[in-house]
Parts: C-alpha cells; sequence; structure tokens
C-alpha cells in the first residue's frame, strides 16, 4: 500500500538562508544587503559606491555563496524534529531550487543536520518538477511546503491535487512575501513548525484530505 508523500522546499523552510547570505556578503564580499519588501534585485548594494548589483553579479554571489557558505546554514527551529516526526508515517523528500551539481551537497548538509531524505534540485517553476515525483512515488496522497507562493501556483497549476502548506521561517521576508493562500494557491499558511507539525500530521494520517 502506498504511503503519503511530503515534498518539502529547503531554504527558509528547513535552513534559514538570507541571514546567513546577508552576513557572508558584509563580512566577506563588500556587499551591504538590505532587503525591504521582496524586492531581491534592489537588496544588494556595492558597499564601496553604493551602487546596485547588476543581475550577473547578484547571480555569481549567490552561487558563490551555494559553493562555499552552505555549512554555515542553521536549521529553522523544530524544522528537523518535525520531518522526521513526519518520516515515521510518510515519505518525506526534498525539492529545492538548485543547480543540480549542487544536490549531492545539499543531501549532505541535510544529513549533517540530522535529516535523511532524498533531494530534488529543480530550475524555475516546481509544478512540473512536484509532479515528476509524485508519478515516481504514486502516493495515497501528498502534500507540498514551500516558502514562495508563486511554487504554490504552479503546482496547484500542475498538481492540484496535493495538499499546499506556505511556510516561511525566516522573519526578515515572512511578512514581505505574496501569501499564497491568501491568493488561493496553498490551503494554509505557517510560519512555524510547532503549529505546522499538527497541520501536517492531520493531512498525512488522513484525517483532513
Amino acid at each position: 500500500m502506498s504511503r503519503p508523500l511530503i515534498i518539502s522546499d529547503c531554504d527558509e523552510v528547513i535552513l534559514y538562508m538570507v541571514t546567513h547570505f546577508k552576513d557572508w556578503l558584509e563580512e566577506s564580499q563588500g556587499v551591504s544587503f538590505n532587503l525591504e519588501g521582496q524586492n531581491f534585485s534592489e537588496a544588494m548594494r556595492w558597499e564601496e559606491s553604493g551602487e546596485l548589483l547588476e543581475p550577473a553579479d547578484i547571480w555569481k554571489k549567490l552561487g558563490g555563496f551555494f559553493d562555499t557558505e552552505m555549512d554555515r546554514q542553521l536549521p529553522i527551529p523544530g524544522a528537523i524534529d518535525a520531518l522526521n516526526t513526519l518520516n515515521e508515517h510518510a515519505d518525506v523528500v526534498i525539492l529545492t531550487n538548485l543547480v543540480d551539481f549542487r544536490r549531492e551537497k545539499r543531501a549532505e548538509q541535510l544529513a549533517a543536520q540530522g535529516l535523511h531524505a532524498k533531494v530534488y534540485t529543480n530550475q524555475g517553476p516546481k509544478g512540473p518538477a512536484l509532479a515528476k515525483i509524485v508519478e515516481e512515488f504514486a502516493p495515497s496522497h501528498a502534500v507540498f511546503i514551500d516558502d514562495l507562493s508563486q511554487h504554490h501556483q504552479s503546482v496547484a497549476e500542475t498538481t492540484p491535487d496535493v495538499m499546499r502548506l506556505h511556510f516561511c521561517g525566516e522573519p526578515m521576508i515572512a511578512g514581505a512575501i505574496d501569501c499564497a493562500h491568501k491568493s488561493g494557491h496553498a490551503d494554509a499558511r505557517i510560519d512555524q513548525w510547532s503549529d505546522a507539525l499538527p497541520w501536517l500530521m492531520d493531512r498525512v494520517e488522513g484525517k483532513v484530505l
């Protein structure tokens, strides 16, 4: 008999990212990071000139962070324990928007924090990638967790039967990002794992479908 399936994002759901990225930029890269609202492209300025980074430089900094600084990412409180608890009742996999050659590093990063889960990498909207994962596992039912509303919209359009939880554990951006629940693309918005775990368990156990 097939098990339920949890498909979770990583950054800002399981591990903090933006806060560590900001620290690294300001400590060693000569870049100040001030995120107002959700406009990531206007958050980074060269400290010397005050000029905004060009898009190519932003991508270089993001790549440099994931190349060298993933070990500094710390878990969001309760995330590892919650997902390990869910793993007793469901299959838990990670769908992360990183380039494919970083998949193994992400799996190792999570394992070092105590979460042993299969990792899938993706670029762009997550709906098509999630559909392939659902096809692979053929679960009794599935739940998707992510911090970005556009991915919930993509999943809602591609696999509408998958339940969706909008979760953002990073206070720096949680209040500014578009809410997928308000837009109708997620079934709930919860930003604390102490509250998210009961919500998820009700669905994993089939109490709410």
